[in-house]
């Protein structure tokens, strides 16, 4: 049975790296999996792009009004569906990846965010965390040594709070560092 599968965690905790692992494994056993990203994820144009140098063309990019059931279900002979920086999907948009799951059979792995620099839910990850038959965490440290969970936003190096739910690291000098709880509100204190 397939199931729909969430990992999450926050900025450089490896999420890219493994999805391209994923995507390897599953090719080195002769089966075919589809790549996929949303397109508010500019970074990397159709390529998904791992810090650590890895990189992907996606199979398709996945805009705010497509319907991805309606995409994977003219593919044929698909062994996965596997989704980068799900945290940009429409909500009912992950609805339509359990679709893929319960109608078409087909395993549907995602990786993305589970927050903002704000620390609120992306509507993307809050409806994955709603339906996902399968959530794990990511892990990855902050500076000072503890878990990372949170996702600080820095502009020209200096650390905020401000601005739009979605700025795209390495664009328009946007930078992100994953901080720990105690880190990330020192911060947000000073």
């Amino acid at each position: 049975m397939a199931k729909l599968y969430f990992r999450y965690g926050a900025m450089n905790s490896g999420k890219t790296a493994l999805l391209l692992q994923a995507a390897y494994n599953y090719e080195q056993q002769g089966m075919k999996v589809l790549v996929a990203k949303p397109s508010k994820d500019t970074k990397g144009n159709l390529n998904i792009v791992s810090r650590i140098g890895l990189e992907r063309k996606i199979n398709f990019l996945i805009r705010p009004d497509d319907n991805v059931f309606n995409i994977v279900k003219k593919k044929k002979n698909i062994s996965c569906l596997l989704i980068d920086e799900a945290q940009f999907l429409e909500p009912i948009q992950v609805d339509q990846l359990m679709e893929i799951v319960v109608k078409l059979n087909i395993p549907v792995i995602c990786y993305g965010l589970r927050t903002d620099f704000k620390t609120r839910g992306f509507p993307g990850s809050t409806r994955l965390l709603e339906l996902a038959h399968t959530i794990e965490e990511m892990k990855t440290i902050c500076t000072c040594g503890r878990k990372a969970m949170y996702n600080a936003r820095f502009i020209n190096g200096k650390f905020t709070v401000e601005g739009d739910q979605v700025a795209i690291d390495g664009e328009n000098s946007v930078t992100y560092e994953p901080l720990c709880p105690h880190c990330y509100y020192e911060k947000v204190n000073q």
